[in-house]
């Protein structure tokens, strides 16, 4: 081989290494990027954990599970957000606002704290609790759907992002265990979860929720969940005041500007939990069936019209069709309120009023936020 061929073979050589090096660092960039997108979803379906977990319920669907709610059903426009806006003034004499994730696969957690906190406000506006309620941690919900939550329950999840639906509903309830429910944004002896903490929910994904905070959330736990498993069910439930948290991967990236009425097109997919917080019909004021779904990517990811003038910032309208394909993926579960799954006709007045705060919240006794109270 003479000195130029040799030449050429060495240039066409670091031609390939640098070529390859290149190709690397794009796919990284690449990769690092697609990460922080996935990074606002987080839901991993788990056919297998919902099935068994639905074994454990003795009516594990909403409709045989509430029968007088589905038939107290009247097809009447309700805001679940006008409760919860009362509550947070009372408590924090401020608006009620979307939650923010951040850049974590937490949304599990978010869909069913903000559920859970939304549910409480609703049971205080009707007088079945005597204090409305503080915000929900979404920390313990995370760590402790990841873990112990789970089925079969686990000690060491890791530390890549997501969870199912029937995991945190297994957790909120409480587990056969003696772990599970809800803390709030207060302090618990030396651990301050006043402020959503990512570092503290990537831990608690990994290794669960601390022992004496897992025993902790036992005395604030759910009265019941069932599965929501049609869109007339969905409808009932809100109706009556009642949640609900959807899992899916419906996604809604067709367009982030609502059209005149509020809604979203369905797009894409999303590995995603949100809460379903309202409900409206073609035959009343709003004009179209649909279901106002609050998303926990903080006020300002979406923009456009809303319907009624007071929606959420953060929230879109779904259509029906499109609820019917979240609910179709069989991860969707509704939360009781503080008398379990009792029929009830929610007072839909004047919510625009403006409501005084309170005094600020006291530090009650042990148990006195319950769920059931």
């Amino acid at each position: 081989m003479t000195m130029r061929q040799r030449a050429w073979t060495w240039s066409a050589l670091g031609f390939v290494v640098v070529a390859a090096m290149l190709g690397a660092l794009v796919e990284r960039l690449t990769n690092h990027v697609a990460a922080r997108v996935e990074a606002r979803f987080g839901y991993v379906p788990n056919p297998e954990g919902v099935r068994e977990f639905l074994s454990e319920l003795e009516h594990p669907t909403f409709g045989a599970a509430a029968p007088d709610v589905m038939a107290n059903a009247k097809r009447q426009d309700t805001f679940l957000y006008r409760h919860a806006d009362r509550a947070h003034r009372a408590v924090y004499g401020t608006p009620f606002e979307c939650w923010n994730q951040g850049n974590i696969g937490t949304c599990v957690s978010f869909g069913w704290g903000m559920g859970s906190y939304i549910g409480q406000a609703v049971d205080w506006t009707q007088g079945e609790r005597s204090e409305p309620p503080k915000l929900v941690a979404t920390e313990a919900i995370y760590g402790g759907s990841r873990t112990a939550g789970r089925l079969p329950p686990i000690t060491n999840a890791g530390y890549s992002d997501g969870s199912y639906g029937a995991a945190a509903a297994r957790w909120i309830v409480g587990t056969k265990a003696g772990v599970g429910g809800v803390l709030f944004r207060e302090k618990y002896g030396d651990v301050d979860l006043t402020e959503y903490s990512i570092p503290r929910a990537r831990e608690w994904g990994n290794s669960g929720v601390p022992l004496a905070l897992a025993k902790a959330a036992t005395e604030h736990t759910a009265q019941g969940v069932s599965l929501c498993d049609t869109y007339d069910a969905l409808c009932a439930a809100i109706e009556n005041g009642f949640c609900v948290p959807i899992c899916s991967n419906v996604g809604y990236a067709a367009t982030n500007v609502r059209d005149a009425d509020g809604f979203l097109p369905r797009g894409g997919q999303w590995g995603h939990c949100m809460v379903a917080i309202s409900v409206r019909y073609a035959d009343g004021p709003g004009g179209r069936d649909g279901v106002l779904i609050l998303n926990s990517w903080g006020p300002n990811w979406v923009k456009g019209p809303k319907w009624p003038d007071d929606q959420p910032e953060g929230s879109f309208w779904a259509r029906r069709a499109d609820v019917e394909a979240m609910l179709a993926q069989g991860d969707s579960f509704v939360i009781a309120g503080a008398n379990g799954f009792e029929a009830r006709d929610l007072d839909n007045g004047a919510w625009l009023d403006p409501v005084p705060r309170a005094e600020p919240a006291r530090t009650l006794p042990s148990g006195s936020l319950s769920l059931s109270q």
